[in-house]
């Protein structure tokens, strides 16, 4: 498997934290993002509360010969998101913290659909893609063609849907034919290795998520009615250790086909 710690394109350097799990595969992937020659950098979601890791972040940034301009987050999830005013604090007194949910947001500045962030030189553009929860974004990074996806798209496995599936569906979607239309080069995860066929990665998503629904589906119509009876038809050959975290995602399959009973091709 591709190293995670210190992987990543020309502009974006990943420093891993260290709260492996069930949940978060190797860990939180923290992004540091700077243009060449330039003396700022932005940070990706600085992961949890861990005062180690996020001395770490800065250290990183500072080897570089820079200094945190601005931190983002691509959700509010406490994995990357719980450590981010401490580590607005130790950066300076002057470092926003910038993401869609005002609750995470230190400073009065926030990110929506079709922002463009430029600090340093660093152009990322913002993409509102719910689905994993209802205030993930993606972002942009032209200049290496590189889509830092949080947690809508991993480095391995699929993603837990806290959100509308219909919502998570019509991001990937969108995520598809802008990777097409763009020529995207790589998705910059929130959790596990780069992943260098983004194409590729978009149609296993889309195909599996659709499998998914019509097992779903099938499972309903040979009698399971609540969430967990359906995780143990479908999720039968999974972990059990993540049964309950597959009930959030069912839940949300569950949601979706009752809002498309009677529409034709629904799933």
């Amino acid at each position: 498997m591709t190293e995670i710690d210190g992987m990543g394109t020309e502009r974006a350097t990943c420093v891993l934290a260290p709260n492996p799990s069930v949940m978060t595969l190797d860990g939180t992937n923290t992004w540091i993002i700077a243009e060449p020659g330039s003396d700022e950098a932005v940070v990706v979601d600085p992961g949890p509360k861990d005062g180690k890791h996020l001395r770490r972040v800065l250290k990183t940034v500072e080897a570089q010969g820079r200094r945190v301009g601005l931190v983002l987050l691509t959700h509010g999830h406490p994995d990357h998101s719980a450590g981010a005013g401490k580590f607005a604090r130790l950066a300076g007194g002057s470092v926003k913290v910038r993401a869609l949910d005002p609750r995470h947001r230190l400073g009065d500045e926030g990110l929506a659909e079709g922002d463009v962030v430029v600090t340093g030189g660093l152009e990322l553009r913002i993409m509102e893609t719910p689905g994993h929860s209802d205030d993930s974004l993606t972002f942009w990074l032209p200049a290496d063609g590189a889509v830092l996806t949080g947690d809508t798209i991993l480095g391995y496995g699929t993603t837990v849907l806290e959100g509308s599936l219909g919502d998570y569906l019509g991001s990937l979607d969108r995520l598809r034919a802008f990777a097409t239309e763009v020529e995207a080069a790589t998705i910059l995860p929130g959790h596990g290795p780069k992943l260098d066929d983004p194409i590729a990665v978009l149609d296993h998503y889309i195909t599996h998520r659709r499998e998914r629904l019509a097992q779903v589906e099938a499972a309903v119509a040979a009698g399971a009615r609540t969430a967990r009876e359906v995780v143990e038809r479908v999720y039968a050959d999974v972990d059990k250790s993540l049964w309950g975290a597959a009930e959030a995602s069912v839940q949300a399959q569950l949601d979706y086909l009752k809002g498309h009973e009677g529409s034709d091709g629904a799933v």
